[in-house]
């Protein structure tokens, strides 16, 4: 239903009633440095951080390779404002050995709660009003989560061992008892022992040489949720790529990812012009292991990153730059429960489109913007309009958070605020992220907060733009807002008079590709008719050999468009792709097509069966979902 210009709509009435009392408290928490109040509680966490609250972490572990365990101590530091007896803290198939408070010998009294699926253990212990430090000893299990523990066959290097954790969204509580909420922030210090051959990373002041004696000290003076502390341990080497920025990789992989990774000073200056400075001292990243399960993790001072990047001319690195981007959006302003991931993803992505616009120019980021577009209408019809998983505000409680982390948050939030853009106009809009940014820095918001802020500070003042922007049926409602406009690519206008030529017979050879980069391919692949002749298969793939591409994300859609279509000859490299390759992004859409008949549906199993080992649990956990355990039945997916 559109809106008359004299109209008021539902979503500024709901910012009008909430703006008033929010912005008191926010301010006022901003002023005092306290955390904004009141925000919404957490369902993902047993924690009780309005009692008591953890500020500083320091921990002291030892990696144990052949155990599979991390083990040590967690010391924590605590805000008892309220005269609290207990503390709560998330765990998560942790073995706690004891606890003692402010370095008393004498333990102190503890007790674990009941398996809750997802969310682990409450871990409460008894403490007095007057108790500073409470220390955790413990170890984490083999099978923690967070922790992948590769051997090293399954390294660029093959010869020595790696782990790397990942924490968001509620994994940290499997390799550190915390409290585990990405409402609560806290500095932490770490001090990490590993064999003498490995070096230690973490997201904080890292090393950049190996150390004698495998210990090695960490310090993250900036405060943190806990989705965002990382360690990784390998075979590893450093190089700088400019005043501020550097990588690490395994030494074969190193000339490789800082030739792809060069320009990240370049973005790193144009993210500042933008939305103010970069607040967390370096900006370096640390490229994986091909089982790392997304794209990129935005883990402070250090990103992790997927090999899958590294496509040899520097084509994937908008990756990079929706990475830094969390620099503001996520790690500087956080989303305070995993309903209000949005906060998160829709912003960066929205950072990320503006950050390659400045660098690499408008039509390179109206390309990314068009992809976006197909990918969010192509989730929404297949989820369907109506179902409440396609509003950006979602309701998580009982489920797994990672179920919130999908296209929607991505996607359907960077149309949000490019409809912003498109009603304030590029200045108003920038001036509005840049206060956004600046006045809620190290803090979290959830969603109600961020509608009163922006009733209060964009559109009460603007009410043109009030008239065209209606908050709640982006923010609240299902499905696609009326106000959703698609992006013009004249650059891949070209790529569709280019389809419409060879679908009217032209051999693939003889169509003109020239200087198409790796965003004109994927338009090209996701724009084809969906159901293709074998005849037509090999005559792309004997122009372009798509089969052989060494593109992951060209790969990838090939492979799906193969899979479609019954092109038997792309299936050797299928049965690679998914067995050394663990990006979920990919692995799972092909799984899925695979399983969408009985005999795909045996092939996937015996695939998964092969390549399960080798994935990261948070891959395997969606998989299993889908495909059942190897010796299990499941049915087929819908």
């Amino acid at each position: 239903m559109s809106q008359g210009l004299g109209e008021i709509s539902p979503g500024t009435v709901f910012g009008l009633w909430l703006a008033a009392p929010l912005l008191l408290a926010l301010a006022a928490g901003a002023a005092t440095g306290a955390s904004p109040s009141p925000l919404a509680r957490d369902a993902h966490s047993f924690a009780r951080p309005d009692d008591v609250r953890v500020k500083h972490l320091a921990l002291d572990l030892t990696v144990d390779f052949a155990a599979r365990t991390l083990a040590g101590n967690a010391q924590l530091t605590l805000e008892n404002s309220t005269g609290a007896r207990s503390l709560v803290l998330d765990t998560r198939d942790l073995d706690i050995r004891s606890v003692h408070l402010d370095g008393s010998p004498q333990p102190a009294r503890f007790t674990l709660g009941q398996e809750v699926k997802f969310l682990g253990r409450s871990l409460t212990i008894e403490i007095l009003p007057t108790t500073k430090v409470v220390r955790v000893d413990y170890s984490s299990r083999p099978e923690a989560s967070a922790v992948q523990w590769l051997t090293p066959a399954q390294t660029a290097g093959g010869k020595q061992p790696f782990l790397f954790t990942q924490s968001e969204a509620i994994l940290a509580r499997t390799w550190v008892p915390c409290q585990d909420t990405p409402s609560v922030r806290m500095t932490y210090e770490a001090v990490i022992h590993v064999p003498a051959e490995l070096m230690a990373v973490m997201s904080a002041e890292n090393p950049t040489e190996r150390t004698a004696d495998g210990i090695y000290h960490f310090s993250m003076p900036q405060p943190i949720p806990s989705y965002l502390l990382a360690l990784a341990v390998g075979d590893l080497e450093f190089r700088s790529m400019g005043p501020r920025s550097g990588v690490y990789a395994e030494p074969s992989m190193l000339a490789k990812s800082a030739y792809e990774l060069a320009d990240t000073e370049t973005m790193i200056t144009a993210a500042e012009a933008l939305y103010g400075p970069y607040r967390w001292g370096r900006y370096d990243l640390l490229v994986l292991p091909p089982s790392f399960p997304f794209g990129g993790m935005e883990n402070p001072r250090l990103t992790f990153a997927t090999p899958t990047i590294l496509a040899g001319d520097r084509s994937l690195v908008s990756l990079v730059a929706h990475e830094l981007a969390h620099s503001w959006s996520g790690n500087l302003v956080t989303n305070a429960t995993w309903n209000d991931v949005w906060l998160n993803e829709g912003f960066t992505n929205y950072f990320e489109n503006r950050i390659m616009e400045a660098v690499s120019g408008r039509d390179f980021s109206e390309m990314l913007a068009t992809l976006q577009y197909q990918s969010l209408t192509a989730t929404v019809k297949e989820m369907g309009p109506t179902n409440p998983d396609t509003k950006l505000h979602l309701d998580l409680a009982g489920r797994d958070p990672d179920e919130g982390t999908g296209d929607i948050a991505y996607e359907k939030g960077f149309f949000f605020l490019r409809a912003l853009e498109q009603a304030a106009g590029r200045d108003r809009i920038d001036a509005f992220l840049r206060g956004y940014f600046d006045h809620f820095a190290f803090h979290s918001m959830d969603t109600a907060h961020f509608v009163a802020y922006l009733q209060t500070t964009l559109l009460g003042p603007n009410p043109d733009i009030a008239k065209q922007i209606d908050p709640a049926a982006w923010i609240e409602t299902p499905g696609l807002p009326a106000s959703l406009k698609a992006p013009e690519s004249k650059a891949l206008a070209g790529v569709s008079a280019v389809i419409a030529r060879w679908t009217h017979g032209t051999l693939a050879k003889s169509l003109d590709t020239k200087g198409w980069s790796t965003q004109h391919w994927l338009y090209f692949l996701n724009n084809l008719p969906a159901m293709l002749a074998p005849g037509q298969m090999s005559d792309l793939d004997g122009a372009f050999h798509f089969t052989t591409s060494g593109n992951s994300e060209i790969l990838f859609a090939w492979l799906k468009l193969s899979l479609q279509n019954q092109y038997t000859a792309a299936d050797p490299a299928l049965d690679h792709f998914l067995t050394t390759v663990g990006r979920r992004k990919f692995i799972v859409p092909l799984y899925k097509e695979l399983a969408k008949t009985p005999s795909g549906l045996e092939r996937a199993r015996a695939l998964y069966a092969r390549a399960r080992p080798g994935y990261h649990p948070v891959a395997v956990t969606t998989l299993d979902t889908v495909l059942g355990k190897p010796g299990l039945s499941a049915p087929p997916p819908g």
